[in-house]
């Protein structure tokens, strides 16, 4: 054996060592607690597929519903908010998507969605995700902007992402899925699909964006390498954009997100096809980011919010995540970047679709076909 063949032999045995390694670390047996200390509150009801709940209050609420509509609820009263675009493509995982209020609503009343779109006139049949911002007046909308439209259509009704979140710094961050071309998009920096990008609030691209010189490529792209992220949340004390994607048939993730940086989909995953069938043995790259976390199976996570106010002590600094798959909320406990703990809550609530937190501090669940909870400790 010459020298060359031994040091290649031993790199990919330490690789493969640290594969494994890393899979048994990063499965905490999951726990269904015996004593529930909480009690699940209905607070909206007759909703078919709440995708996203944000809150202007405690008491005023915007709920996105998946088939093209929002709805306003204040005090317990549901009205549906008008003005939306006519474009919105209602096809497989496609409808509208994440809504958001701008961190300055208090001063001009904008608010931000994103949807599956059909405008580009090539396709009408076909659609891809798109960012608008409007300014909500009573419950009209006014002043509709297209902030970014992914290109080009397909009819393919899957992996559109998308969720919004803005840091302190005046940056909005929003997600794209694959579109189910996993081969094309994700690692193609000049192509829209399986990336995470960031925009001014007026959909400017900043200027420091990682790819703003590069030629061809899509300018407001921030990170790339991404399957299909559903849960994005801003970390406040780490200044960090977290998100989850799913991955196939196992390797649903938890990405913290860096500048330029590359995740991996799908050169690496730890799925496989829905088949059984692998996609690549890789789960480590020196040009890409491993996961935070990875699920094995997927619980097909949906909604992410960390719990930062002390109305629940127990579970304060932990991260919650939905889950479409198997009906329940995921407790997350955290430590040193790690995760250490893992808790069911809510469970067999039904399709959880979104988890935020509220300005006084509650939990809220959106739930398919049921409506909003509000998580309530004894």
């Amino acid at each position: 054996m010459t020298l060359k063949r031994f040091f290649f032999l031993c790199a990919n045995i330490y690789l493969f060592s640290f594969s494994v390694f890393a899979q048994v670390e990063n499965t905490p047996e999951i726990k269904t607690p015996i004593d529930v200390d909480y009690t699940l509150e209905k607070v909206v009801d007759s909703l078919i597929i709440p995708w996203s709940i944000e809150f202007i209050t405690e008491n005023d609420i915007l709920v996105s519903e998946k088939q093209g509509k929002i709805y306003r609820i204040k005090k317990g009263i549901k009205q549906e908010v008008i003005g939306l675009p006519k474009d919105i493509y209602s096809r497989g995982q496609g409808g509208l998507l994440d809504i958001a209020i701008s961190p300055n609503f208090a001063k001009e009343n904008r608010i931000y969605f994103t949807t599956a779109s059909n405008l580009e006139g090539e396709n009408r049949v076909a659609g891809n995700t798109a960012l608008y911002t409007a300014i909500l007046e009573g419950n009209t909308l006014i002043d509709l902007q297209l902030l970014y439209k992914a290109i080009p259509n397909t009819r393919k009704g899957h992996h559109f992402g998308s969720r919004i979140v803005f840091d302190e710094k005046g940056y909005l961050y929003f997600s794209v899925g694959d579109r189910g071309e996993r081969d094309i998009n994700p690692q193609d920096i000049t192509k829209d699909g399986g990336k995470i990008y960031r925009v001014h609030l007026d959909g400017k691209i900043p200027e420091d964006n990682p790819f703003i010189s590069k030629p061809l490529a899509k300018k407001a792209v921030y990170s790339y390498g991404h399957r299909n992220p559903q849960g994005m949340v801003y970390h406040k004390e780490n200044k960090e954009v977290w998100v989850h994607e799913h991955g196939p048939k196992g390797g649903d993730e938890i990405n913290v997100i860096q500048k330029g940086k590359n995740y991996g989909w799908p050169k690496i995953t730890y799925g496989k096809n829905y088949s059984g069938t692998t996609i690549t043995n890789d789960t480590i790259h020196p040009n890409m980011e491993p996961p935070l976390y990875y699920w094995v199976p997927s619980i097909a996570p949906s909604g992410m919010a960390f719990s930062t106010s002390g109305r629940y002590p127990k579970w304060k600094g932990n991260l919650f995540v939905g889950s479409l798959k198997f009906q329940y909320v995921e407790r997350i406990v955290l430590k040193d970047r790690k995760v250490v703990e893992r808790e069911k809550i809510a469970v067999d609530i039904g399709r959880v679709r979104d988890i935020k937190e509220s300005p006084d501090g509650f939990l809220y669940i959106a739930v398919e076909q049921k409506g909003i909870f509000k998580i309530i400790k004894k």
